[in-house]
């Protein structure tokens, strides 16, 4: 029988850990409403941030197994938007791995996040082409392929790219060919202004007045193709469930996008990425495979280890860190 894993009690958030079916940890800690005195528990909802750039990129790899796009073909030749200063001849790939160089609207922290707001109001942002919009009056960062670099525009763009051949918001393409496949039923892009219950506010420490505050003013107003989406545990649980059975991929394309496809290794976590997916390289055996997102009042982190089948979720509205837990369970469990 697999040792039981405890969580630090201040953890404010839900943690849920399996292996081979066996349930190792089931935590939930921390309000989901302050003001409503209403509590997190396992079947709250949490934004996830960047951990659904995953569900895109599985969204976009059907669309390749059913041959209705190629890694090698270009936004121009895709999308008849005006792209300005983005290279048309970026490719799907390229975008898959953040080597695109394509100009990204937000470089990851949280204050330029909240500026960006300021100039650009967060409440209009609703649709994947808000944000292209910004996007595309920025300067290319660097030449189509020549390194790897996180870039949330890219996946913008594989959110619109879904749309154009699916003829569909990416969002409900999404909810029939990843989300009701899997058994999701509580996943989902949900609009600040009208939460369906359940879900948690996230929440920031304000200084001023030494409480916490929502993030509303934080983040977009609905999630677009590089994160925002609302997950429960069980529901990510549900997703690698998808994923290794194949229900989502054929095996092949599961194995490619568990795979080393940019990356140095210059970082022990974050110096590979397959498509859509961060690999932790492990030399004495199969590598570590994880998504992860960070927003203001977000953080979460999710990891498959092949080798001992462990599954584990972390979700925060506090913006605790998962990380250094994470790491924890590595250290002792793997």
């Amino acid at each position: 029988m697999s040792r039981k894993i405890e969580m630090d009690k201040d953890f404010r958030g839900v943690v849920y850990i399996v292996q081979k079916g066996e349930i190792l940890c089931e935590y939930a800690g921390g309000m989901a409403d302050i003001a409503g005195e209403r509590p997190n528990t396992l079947e709250t909802r949490f934004a996830c941030a960047s951990m659904s750039k995953t569900f895109v990129a599985v969204g976009i790899l059907q669309l390749i197994e059913r041959g209705l796009l190629k890694f090698d073909d270009t936004l121009g030749s895709i999308l008849t938007l005006d792209l300005k200063n983005i290279d048309p001849d970026v490719t799907v790939e390229q975008l898959l791995t953040h080597t695109s160089g394509v100009p990204d609207y937000d470089d990851e922290t949280e204050d330029d996040t909240e500026e960006l707001w300021a100039n650009y109001p967060n409440y209009k942002i609703r649709k994947n082409e808000d944000l292209f919009l910004i996007s595309r009056e920025k300067p290319m960062l660097y030449s189509k392929g020549e390194k790897f670099q996180y870039n949330n525009t890219g996946f913008v763009l594989l959110a619109m790219i879904i749309e154009k051949i699916s003829r569909m918001d990416f969002d409900v393409y999404l909810q029939k060919n990843v989300f009701d496949v899997c058994g999701m039923k509580s996943t989902g892009y949900f609009e600040f202004d009208s939460l369906p219950a359940r879900c948690a506010y996230g929440y920031l420490y304000a200084s001023d007045n030494e409480n916490y505050r929502t993030n509303i003013y934080s983040v977009a107003a609905k999630g677009t193709g590089d994160g925002g989406a609302y997950v429960t545990a069980g529901d990510i649980l549900n997703f690698w469930k998808g994923l290794l059975e194949h229900k989502l991929l054929s095996q092949d394309m599961v194995e490619k996008m568990f795979s080393k496809q940019s990356g140095d290794g210059k970082d022990p976590e974050e110096g590979y990425y397959g498509y859509g997916i961060w690999i932790i390289d492990n030399p004495d055996s199969k590598d570590y495979v994880y998504m992860q997102g960070i927003d203001p009042g977000v953080s979460a982190i999710s990891e498959y280890n092949p080798n001992n089948g462990m599954i584990s979720v972390l979700l925060s509205n506090y913006g605790d860190n998962v990380w250094s837990r994470m790491r924890k369970i590595r250290k002792e469990y793997y």
